[in-house]
């Protein structure tokens, strides 16, 4: 049998890299076999697949076909991401197949154990515009393979835990669906008006800001406890990151856009027009950089202009500056108009989201002491502890 710890090499029968048909050849697609990329793995498990290919895609093309239960590793992109086939699939150059032999090696073993080395892999990666990870790095990897019946059993005990993070994930999924459900009920589409709300200019609801870069030639103005927020932080959406690396100090400040708790930040200019409109209500005073304006309201309720950023986000996409489609300019960003319901109604629509946010402060909770013994079973799994 295989030694208690073995390399990846010495573990897999097959090591399979993927391939794109040719996008300008109509044969190649709308087949009926799966063809998924890195971006259809999403939560470890592989979603529906949006594209599908056809045979002559196969014999004319880097592209194959994997049956079910092969562990997919994604080495280029998002790379890191692992799931399980569930039944036979074609993929993309972003994504390697694996597969070892089932009387020797679980995959879901193997599969809960290259979780843990995702950040190992992202810091192996190399690549001018697009990272990855070679064959060569992931064939180094080392792996501890006690019995079968022992992977078996440690696979079972994660895939239970890991259940449980799916199920807390859910929940939180369903009461952001839950507040959008209350809003269009109350409201209706913001983009469309359809109950013929009166609108308002956001120039007109309060101050808008546009932030700014403090100078990178004067270090002294870096290096303190003022958060500096740029559009990554606002890119989850909706929620406000924390700014994890750069912070300005008290001389910073002085020439750094500021806002206070209840202000919105919203991204203005992004690369990609679907980040154009992310929005984020601010709980702490914070700066931010040129790519982000902020809304600091003076009339009505600071939920209900924040839920529509949320739920009209195509209202700021479609204020994009011509010709630039990932850019809305501080006078556009003004002129855009919300719907504006008598002051009684938005307050009764921010009660009610209150009481969801209270709901959803529980859940994340909640999934923070999943996440943290699903973390500490990961660790004495691979260690031979659990």
């Amino acid at each position: 049998g295989l030694p208690r710890c073995a390399y990846w090499m010495a573990i897999f029968q097959t090591f399979l890299s993927g391939g794109t048909p040719a996008r300008d050849d109509e044969a190649m697609w709308d087949g009926t076999i799966p063809w998924i990329t890195s971006a259809d793995i999403v939560d470890s498990r592989v979603q529906e697949a949006r594209s599908r290919i056809t045979e002559r895609a196969l014999q004319s093309s880097a592209a194959n076909v994997v049956p079910g239960g092969t562990l997919l590793l994604v080495t280029r992109t998002s790379v890191g991401k692992v799931a399980i086939a569930d039944s036979p699939l074609s993929f993309s150059q972003d994504i390697t197949a694996l597969r070892a032999s089932p009387s020797a090696v679980d995959a879901t073993y193997l599969a809960h154990f290259l979780r843990t080395q995702q950040t190992q892999l992202i810091r192996a990666s190399r690549g001018a515009t697009i990272k990855g990870v070679s064959r060569e790095i992931v064939e180094r990897i080392a792996v501890r393979l006690p019995a079968l019946p022992e992977q078996l059993r440690i696979a079972e005990i994660l895939d239970r835990a890991e259940t449980l993070r799916a199920q807390r994930r859910q929940a939180l999924a369903l009461l952001d669906a839950l507040g959008e459900s209350i809003f269009l009920d109350m409201f209706g589409d913001p983009v469309s008006n359809p109950k013929q709300w009166p609108r308002l200019k956001l120039g007109e609801i309060g101050q808008v800001i546009t932030g700014n870069t403090p100078s990178r030639a004067e270090p002294e103005n870096y290096g303190g406890r003022l958060e500096w927020i740029k559009s990554d932080n606002l890119n989850t959406p909706h929620d406000l990151a924390t700014a994890s690396t750069e912070h300005l100090s008290e001389v910073g400040r002085r020439s750094a856009r500021v806002v206070p708790p209840g202000s919105i930040l919203v991204t203005c200019i992004a690369g990609s027009p679907a980040c154009i409109g992310n929005a984020a209500m601010v709980d702490r005073e914070v700066a931010f950089n040129q790519q982000i304006n902020a809304l600091v309201p003076s009339r009505g309720s600071v939920e209900f202009w924040f839920s529509q950023f949320v739920f009209g986000q195509k209202l700021l996409q479609m204020a994009s500056t011509d010709g630039m489609k990932g850019m809305v300019s501080k006078s556009r960003f003004e002129a855009v108009e919300f719907i504006a319901p008598p002051a009684d109604l938005q307050q009764e629509f921010a009660v009610r989201r209150a009481a969801i946010a209270q709901q959803k402060v529980l859940q994340q909770q909640h999934r923070a002491e999943l996440d943290a013994l699903f973390g500490s079973l990961q660790h004495r799994a691979f260690r031979g502890e659990l």
